[in-house]
């Protein structure tokens, strides 16, 4: 494999998070976990299949653990992740984002509230705010924690994007919170 921004040497020192090869061969433990087979399943469902390298392991610049391009598939973050459990929400959270994608044909992720209403969706059924993950990150508000969570999760991803400002981004959201936190699809509830 050669160096370049998508792999490290086998001789790189750890900075944190793990190599490219670790990080792929989480990816395959977590393709087999029941959750990421519903999603995976319910993509297909809606006519759009996953190839063999629609997730990718990469490093990455900046402090994100993945991300989801339309027509380019889903990252992986190595070096910012450190363990299966990790990995696994990450590709759940965005394949919630591939899912909206595939089903929205005028899905526009330049849009503000495009972007937000996918947001809420993948904080919100992804676990990503579960009270034990909050905890973990020094969160400690039991009642009223996952909405808090995910709406300070929404302000981050949608403040990153460079088409819309932290007032635009916190208007999106606001606007479309209460039909996007209550679209569970493709679950019959959130789980």
């Amino acid at each position: 494999m050669a160096d370049g921004p998508d792999s490290e040497p086998a001789s790189a020192v750890r900075r944190g998070g793990m190599t490219v090869e670790e990080c792929q061969n989480m990816i395959q433990r977590s393709l087999r976990t029941p959750m990421v087979k519903f999603l995976k399943e319910h993509l297909e469902k809606a006519g759009c299949s996953i190839g063999s390298n629609f997730i990718k392991a990469v490093r990455c610049p900046g402090a994100m653990a993945g991300g989801y391009t339309s027509g380019g598939g889903i990252i992986v973050c190595s070096n910012h992740l450190q363990i299966q459990d990790e990995v696994t929400q990450v590709v759940i959270h965005e394949l919630i984002h591939a899912y909206d994608d595939c089903r929205a044909a005028n899905l526009d992720w330049h849009n503000c509230t495009h972007h937000a209403c996918s947001e809420i969706r993948a904080g919100h059924l992804s676990g990503d705010c579960h009270y034990k993950r909050e905890l973990l990150r020094g969160f400690l508000k039991i009642r009223g924690h996952e909405q808090d969570c995910v709406r300070r999760r929404v302000m981050k991803s949608v403040t990153a994007n460079p088409y819309c400002s932290e007032a635009a981004a916190k208007d999106a959201m606001e606007a479309v919170w209460d039909i996007c936190y209550n679209d569970t699809k493709p679950f019959d509830r959130a789980p």
